[in-house]
C-alpha cells in the first residue's frame, strides 16, 4: 500500500487541509506514518502535533472534525492535500474557518475572516 515518503522530512510531511467543495485552504499541519495510517483507517484527518509530540485527531476537543473526502499527493511523495469536509465549520483553534484568517497589508496583519466560535468556550482547560 502507498505511503508518503516520510524519510525526507525526519519522519514528517506537510499536510494541507483544503475544503473539498470550495477549494479554500483551511490549514497546514504535519503527518507522520502513524497519523497517515490512522487517517486512512478512520477517514478523519489525524495529524502529528509537533508541540505536544503526539497524535492529534483534528476536532477531538472542539468537535470540529475533518472528514477526508480525497487525498492528493505531490510529485515527490512528500506533501499531501487532504480534501476535507470541515464539520462544524472551523478549522482554526482560534475559532476561524481557516487558519489563514489574516492578511498582510501595509506592514500589518488585518483580520479578514469571521470568527465562528470563541476558543475560551471550546477549549476549557
Amino acid at each position: 500500500m502507498f505511503k508518503p515518503d516520510f524519510k525526507k522530512g525526519d519522519g514528517l510531511v506537510p499536510a494541507i487541509a483544503q475544503d473539498y467543495k470550495t477549494g479554500d485552504v483551511l490549514m497546514l499541519a504535519y503527518i507522520n506514518e502513524e497519523s497517515w495510517n490512522e487517517t486512512i483507517k478512520s477517514g478523519y484527518a489525524t495529524y502529528w502535533s509537533r508541540s505536544r509530540n503526539k497524535l492529534w485527531k483534528k476536532g477531538d476537543t472542539s468537535g470540529m472534525l475533518q472528514e477526508v473526502k480525497e487525498i492528493l499527493v505531490d510529485c515527490d511523495d512528500d506533501t499531501v492535500i487532504f480534501k476535507i469536509d470541515q464539520i462544524g465549520g472551523a478549522a482554526c483553534h482560534e475559532g476561524y474557518r481557516s487558519c489563514f484568517f489574516r492578511k498582510y497589508e501595509n506592514g500589518e496583519l488585518k483580520v479578514t475572516g469571521e470568527r465562528i466560535f470563541d476558543p475560551k468556550d471550546v477549549y476549557k482547560k
